[in-house]
């Protein structure tokens, strides 16, 4: 207490010493006096009505003790009396258990009676349940049939409350009632019956289908009331619960699945399109099926069945169990193909899961796959492979069959604008599209990987064609008369490889849509080399039939017979014209090519002859008739081969140019300008060699060796610049080298 009064006091001088710091505030002394006092007067009274509130809640509480103290006395009391009447009851209830049995007696006698007119009727009342099965009022013999079920349970009820433990009332109950088991059990296989084609029955009798879900729904009714007594009883009737409505979906779901399986109607062995038939067959049935569903069914069933949304789950699944019994059988290319299809595309399309009568309550956005990423990966796989060795077949059966075109005494068909062709990049490029517009149905990757497989096969084949057509070709010299046709189908065979460059780009610009595919197809083998190196060949081997032909007459060339007025250059050129009126059947690249070589190997033979040193003129006067029988015969040439060049915008007389120097050469009649005339020779065709300037001296015959020497070797040690244009032709010519020797000696 002393520490608090001396913190009091302490805080009073605080307040005081705050109230008169100044001089001025000393004549308020008495009004802080006053202000304080009142303060103090409150803060008492404050005190004060706390302390009698609690004083008066005390007083309240032990109030309250007091009155329960006196209760617990009382009924202490209480207890005691009625312990003490409790014990001398004892013996009086023990006296009552008569009594207690008579009453149970009672109560099973009036379930009895109650329900003894039933109990009397259950024959009658079977034979009229079974009447009305057998008639089909399900709705009437329902009620019957739970009437007698009522009975039953009712009696059974009693007994087993009154002895749960005496068996043999209960089997005698039980065995009285016996035809009700039955009763139920053949109401039951009407219902089944019913839901088992109530897609049919809902259109034409929907009353029935109704009077089936109006007899489940009771049944759910009667086994959750069982169900609900037995947790107060523990008594459950024979035969319950049922469970009615399980079994109702499970025979639908039944249903579905013998309805989709029992859709196959053919097996491969009689009938190749079996797989389609069966899918086609399916996707009708499911969507009829699902529409009536909807429309109808939906109609018949309460709303918490979900019926339509049941239905769908039991078809998905119906579907998916069927399709993976389909991918797990040894399907064929085509099946595979026709499963994915269905299963990728016509499953969630307008034409069975997607069709507008079935929105909005199916969604194809959320509909699981009928068939796992895994199977359909491996049916890809399988398919893959497949049409692998098929499309080897394939092109090894058409190669097979264009060969047997080429030995045939008719000429090859010629296409819209004349050109000989044979069928063979028709039927190819078939196969191809049709493969890869079944590919195209499945999915845009395995399109792409379809076209890359045939863009690979087509190389491959390339490879095969290319060596066929030399082998026709080797098998042709071996007996120049047969085939019979064999220059027709050799111009067919070259055509064939410009549609086939022309196929393979269409087929690339159609199936390639976007940078990303372009890029794939562009790692693979270019085929334009090896069709160009199959077209340069047949070019080459008519050609060579040509020349085979002007064999002869390009050995009279530069002899003595040709000096004295051969007419082996009208003979070539008749040759190479009529060879070439065949060769308009060509199409315009090869045949520009063609045309071209033509006149450079003619030129490169004449060029030849000249080298070979097959004639030495005697005489200035035998040179000049030489000389101008060459320019003649290249200004021959040269009107022939612009002629067969008309067309192609091309200047025809390069190489017969190359003829009529030469003829300058051999015209000269002043040996000293021969160094001149040859340089000038050298210079314009800078791949001729010494040996080839030796020999056309030697043609001359009238130089002599030193002269020959100092030429060559002044020759050689001037340089000289090709004309970057220039196309080398006396590279090709090889002098013999007895020649040279001769010579030099």
């Amino acid at each position: 207490m002393k520490e608090t009064d001396r913190e009091a006091v302490a805080t009073a001088v605080q307040r005081v010493a705050g109230m008169l710091q100044r001089p001025d505030q000393l004549d308020k002394v008495e009004q802080y006096r006053r202000r304080e006092a009142r303060k103090k007067a409150s803060v008492e009274a404050r005190l004060k009505a706390a302390i009698q509130s609690q004083l008066d809640g005390v007083r309240t509480g032990l109030s309250q003790l007091h009155n329960a103290l006196n209760d617990v006395k009382d009924i202490q009391r209480s207890l005691a009396d009625v312990s003490k009447d409790w014990r001398q009851s004892i013996n009086t209830i023990e006296s009552l258990k008569d009594v207690k049995d008579a009453v149970v007696r009672h109560s099973q006698l009036a379930a009895a009676v109650e329900n003894l007119k039933n109990i009397f009727s259950v024959p009658e009342i079977v034979r009229e349940t079974q009447d009305l099965i057998e008639q089909g009022a399900l709705l009437q013999a329902h009620r019957k049939l739970m009437d007698l079920e009522c009975s039953r349970d009712g009696l059974m009820y009693e007994q087993y409350r009154m002895d749960s433990g005496n068996t043999r009332d209960m089997t005698l109950i039980h065995s009285y009632f016996g035809s009700t088991q039955g009763l139920s059990d053949e109401l039951a296989k009407q219902l089944w019956m019913v839901l088992q084609r109530s897609l049919v029955t809902v259109r034409r009798d929907p009353t029935l289908l109704v009077s089936v879900v109006r007899i489940i729904e009771r049944e759910e009714k009667i086994d959750r009331r069982i169900l609900d007594r037995k947790k107060q009883t523990s008594f459950v009737p024979p035969g319950r619960p049922k469970n009615w409505k399980e079994k109702m979906f499970t025979i639908l779901d039944r249903t579905v699945t013998t309805r989709i399986e029992g859709t196959q109607a053919d097996t491969r062995e009689s009938d190749k399109m079996w797989l389609v038939r069966h899918l086609e067959i399916i996707r009708k049935y499911v969507l009829d099926d699902l529409i009536v569903a909807k429309n109808l069914m939906v109609q018949c069933f309460p709303p918490h069945y979900e019926i339509f949304r049941n239905l769908l789950n039991m078809y998905h699944q119906a579907l998916s169990t069927r399709m993976q019994e389909l991918a797990s059988e040894d399907l064929e290319a085509n099946e595979i193909v026709s499963l994915l299809t269905w299963v990728l595309n016509t499953y969630t399309s307008a034409e069975m899961m997607g069709n507008m009568e079935l929105a909005p309550e199916v969604d194809v956005s959320i509909l699981e796959p009928l068939l796992s990423p895994d199977v359909v990966s491996e049916l890809l796989d399988t398919y893959m492979s497949t049409l692998t060795s098929n499309i080897i077949a394939w092109l090894r059966k058409a190669l097979e069959t264009d060969k047997k075109d080429w030995i045939k005494e008719t000429e090859p068909e010629a296409d819209q604008d004349g050109y000989y062709q044979t069928t063979l990049p028709a039927i190819v490029f078939q196969m191809f599209e049709q493969n890869l517009q079944v590919a195209a149905q499945i999915s845009e990757d395995l399109k792409t990987k379809v076209l890359v497989l045939c863009l690979q096969q087509m190389n491959s084949f390339l490879s095969r064609y290319k060596e066929e057509a030399q082998s026709y070709k080797e098998e042709h010299l071996r007996d120049r008369q047969r085939p019979h046709c064999y220059v027709q189908y050799m111009i067919a065979v070259v055509n064939n490889c410009q549609t086939f460059k022309e196929s393979i780009v269409s087929l690339k610009r159609k199936y390639l849509k976007n940078e990303v595919e372009e890029g794939v197809s562009l790692n693979q083998p270019s085929m334009d080399g090896i069709l160009d190196a199959i077209a340069r060949e047949g070019c080459s081997s008519l050609l060579e039939e040509v020349f085979l032909d002007l064999e002869q007459h390009l050995s009279e060339l530069m002899t003595r017979k040709w000096l004295l007025g051969s007419n082996a250059v009208d003979i070539i050129c008749v040759t190479v014209e009529d060879y070439f009126n065949d060769f308009a059947k060509i199409k315009k690249p090869y045949k520009k090519r063609m045309t071209a070589e033509a006149q450079r190997r003619v030129v490169l033979e004449y060029l030849r002859a000249v080298m070979q040193k097959r004639i030495s003129f005697r005489s200035a006067e035998e040179r000049k008739e030489g000389a101008e029988r060459m320019v003649r015969e290249a200004a021959q040439l040269r009107l022939l081969f612009r002629k067969l060049a008309s067309g192609f915008g091309e200047d025809a007389d390069g190489h017969c140019d190359t003829i009529v120097a030469i003829a300058e050469v051999i015209k000269l009649t002043d040996p000293s300008l021969l160094y001149l005339e040859v340089s000038t020779l050298v210079s314009k065709y800078p791949d001729i060699r010494d040996e080839h300037i030796g020999a056309l001296l030697a043609m001359r015959g009238d130089t002599s060796r030193d002269m020959k020497q100092t030429i060559i070797e002044t020759l050689e040690q001037g340089p000289t610049q090709a004309n970057p244009n220039y196309v080398p032709i006396f590279k090709e010519i090889v002098v013999p080298s007895l020649n040279v020797a001769k010579l030099l000696k």
